[in-house]
C-alpha cells in the first residue's frame, strides 16, 4: 500500500529507500521517525477509544481488538481506512516486542515487518484483511511473528 504521508516525509528527510535498503539498518534516528509515524493509527485508536478500549501498543491490545464488534464494516468507505490503520498497529506492536523486529519500507512506501530471522510480514494486508473478514484475528499473527 502506497502511504503518501510517509513518501513526503523520506523526500524531506533526502532520501528515499531502494530495494534492499532497510530503514533499519541505514540510519537510525531515521528508522525511529518512521517507526513513530507508524504507529499513530489514529483512526483505529479513536474507534477503539470510543468503545472503551485504550491501545498501549502491547500484545494483550491485539487480543482485546479481536473483541471488538466489527462495527467499521457497516461502512464500506471507512473499512480500508481501518485495515490499513489495523495493520499498521499489528506492526508496531510486533516491532515494539518481538526482539529483532524492524519496520522495512519497499520502494513506494509499503512498509513491512522484517523479523530477526529475515522474514517479512505483510501487517497491513493482514490488517485489511481482519478488518474486512475478521481473519486472521491479529493476536495470531502477532503469536506467529513472536515465535519465530
Amino acid at each position: 500500500m502506497n502511504i503518501p504521508f510517509l513518501d513526503n516525509w523520506l523526500k524531506k528527510q533526502g532520501a528515499r529507500p531502494s530495494p534492499g535498503d532497510s530503514t533499519d539498518e541505514s540510519d537510525p534516528e531515521r528508522a525511529e521517525g518512521i517507526a513513530e509515524l507508524l504507529s499513530e493509527c489514529e483512526l483505529l485508536r479513536v474507534r477503539a477509544e470510543e468503545r472503551g478500549l485504550a491501545l498501549d501498543d502491547t500484545p494483550a491490545s491485539l487480543t482485546a481488538l479481536d473483541q471488538l464488534p466489527p462495527r467499521w464494516r457497516d461502512d464500506p468507505e471507512e473499512l480500508p481506512w481501518v485495515g490499513n490503520d489495523a495493520g499498521l498497529y499489528l506492526g508496531t506492536v510486533i516491532v515494539r516486542t518481538v526482539p529483532g523486529a524492524r519496520w522495512h519500507i519497499w520502494p513506494g512506501g509499503h512498509p513491512v515487518v522484517r523479523l530477526a530471522s529475515g522474514r517479512e510480514i505483510g501487517v497491513v494486508e493482514a490488517g485489511l484483511d481482519w478488518a474486512l473478514t475478521g481473519a486472521p484475528q491479529l493476536a495470531q499473527v502477532y503469536a506467529e511473528a513472536a515465535e519465530a
